[in-house]
C-alpha cells in the first residue's frame, strides 16, 4: 500500500471514512476490528440464507478486511465497520465497492442482536449517498436470494428495483432465486456485468 493510501486510515483523513447517521457510527474498517467481524461472519445464524459461504477461519475474515481496505484505498469508499453511535456497541459492517469499474455493489451484514431494529437500512442508506458522491455515474447494485425477505425489505426502502431473478449458479441449492437490485434500471452490459 503506498503512503497515500496508507494515509486515508488514518482518522479524519478521508471524507468518506468516518460517517455518523442518527444512530450509527460508520467507521473505515482497522485491523484491530478483525476480531469482531470475525465474530460475526463465522455465527451460523447470520447465514441462514446461503450456509455454504460462511466463513469458518480467521484467515478468511482477514482476507476479507485486506479485501475491504483495498477498495478504501482504490476508490475512495468501502465497507464500514459499524457500531452503535450511543454505546460503541459493534453491530456489523455495510458499504459499497465498486466492481468491475461498472458497478457498485451495496452489502452489509448485522448481528443477529442488531436485526430488526432499522440499521441496515440506515447504514445502506449512507452506503448509497456515499456511493452516488465518489461515482453516481455508476448504478448500485445489491444481491440476495429470494427467500432473504428482510433483504428484499431493505433495498425497496431504499428505492431499488428488481432487476433480474434466476437460479443462483453456484448455490448448493438449485432451487434457490438469486435476485438483482438496482438503484435504477441497468442497461444490457450492466447487467451482464452483474451477473458475470
Amino acid at each position: 500500500m503506498t503512503a497515500d493510501a496508507a494515509a486515508l486510515f488514518e482518522p479524519g483523513s478521508a471524507p468518506l471514512a468516518h460517517r455518523r447517521t442518527e444512530r450509527l457510527a460508520l467507521d473505515i474498517p482497522v485491523p484491530a476490528d478483525l476480531e469482531e467481524l470475525h465474530a460475526l461472519n463465522s455465527d451460523p445464524r447470520v447465514w441462514t440464507h446461503f450456509p455454504s459461504l460462511r466463513p469458518t477461519r480467521l484467515a478468511q475474515s482477514q482476507e476479507i478486511l485486506d479485501v475491504w481496505r483495498e477498495c478504501w484505498a482504490a476508490d475512495g469508499l468501502g465497507s464500514w465497520i459499524v457500531r452503535d453511535r450511543a454505546t460503541g456497541e459493534f453491530l456489523g459492517y455495510a458499504g459499497c465497492r465498486v466492481v468491475r469499474g461498472v458497478f457498485w455493489n451495496l452489502g452489509y451484514r448485522f448481528r443477529p442482536e442488531a436485526q430488526g431494529r432499522g440499521f441496515a437500512t440506515e447504514a445502506a442508506r449512507a452506503a448509497l449517498d456515499a456511493a452516488h458522491e465518489v461515482h453516481p455515474e455508476l448504478p448500485v447494485v445489491a444481491y440476495l436470494v429470494e427467500h432473504n425477505a428482510a433483504s428484499a425489505r431493505v433495498a425497496e426502502r431504499l428505492g431499488f428495483t428488481l432487476q433480474h431473478r434466476a437460479p443462483d449458479a453456484g448455490n448448493p441449492d438449485p432451487d434457490v432465486m438469486r435476485l438483482v437490485y438496482a438503484d435504477r434500471d441497468l442497461t444490457e452490459a450492466e447487467l451482464a456485468a452483474a451477473l458475470g
